[in-house]
């Protein structure tokens, strides 16, 4: 399992990115030089054959190595925590909350959050599911109230929630289930969580979720001050 999740995340580390999500993700100076990317591969995948899966996810997170001890990666992005009691991290997703299922969204909590957040932003995506030069967008809210440190389980559908939050998925306002085909390997799933200084002027409706999605990335460039992830795998019985 935590080799199949290592592999899951060096092919995601490797694929290509925009400009604009190299600044928020915080790989800007490892992706932006074409030269650089034989290096690149030899660090991860050492880095992948080596570590542990808390050190992976920090390096994942932080764009950084994982060193012992260290709460914040580069340019000062603190490294959060996020949880769910529905599966261990890089455990199996169970039923309820896949397409196979009942396809609720699971509850999720995070801890360590640095100070003078305004917002989150909560990105769940297929890594093993490209659409073009994309991957799948299962899920993602953004203008998560600063003050929130948790989400309910079976979030409600809608484009904009009673607390302002808004919402998308690839296929609608709401949360996608992870639905990989039975006949290949299990898919891994992220959640990316990350902690911003300010909210963000994009609306839910009005564009395609692909459109939205990479105005809400652009959007969150210079704003980041915490992220964190969490990984399931899935695939259909």
């Amino acid at each position: 399992m935590l080799d199949g999740l290592r592999q899951g995340l060096v092919r995601h580390l490797l694929k290509p990115m925009s400009v604009q999500m190299r600044q928020v993700f915080g790989f800007r100076s490892c992706l932006s030089v074409r030269p650089l990317r034989g290096r690149l591969v030899t660090k991860i995948r050492g880095l992948a054959a080596g570590s542990s899966l808390g050190g992976l996810r920090r390096s994942f997170v932080t764009g950084q190595p994982p060193t012992g001890g260290r709460r914040r990666g580069r340019g000062g992005v603190q490294v959060m925590t996020l949880t769910t009691a529905a599966w261990p991290d890089g455990g199996q997703i169970p039923l309820k909350y896949t397409q196979a299922g009942e396809q609720v969204s699971p509850a999720l909590a995070w801890t360590n959050v640095p100070d003078g957040v305004t917002s989150f932003v909560l990105i769940v995506h297929d890594l093993d599911a490209a659409i073009g030069t994309d991957d799948i967008l299962h899920w993602m809210l953004w203008n998560i109230p600063g003050a929130a440190r948790s989400l309910p389980e079976g979030v409600a559908h809608a484009p904009q929630l009673p607390d302002n939050t808004r919402q998308i998925s690839v296929s609608g306002p709401y949360y996608r289930g992870p639905g990989a085909a039975a006949t290949g390997p299990s898919h891994h799933y992220m959640f990316e969580l990350f902690a911003l200084d300010a909210t963000l002027d994009v609306p839910a409706v009005g564009a395609s979720p692909a459109q939205t999605r990479a105005a809400v990335v652009a959007a969150m460039a210079g704003h980041v001050r915490g992220k964190a992830v969490y990984a399931g795998l899935f695939k259909r019985p």
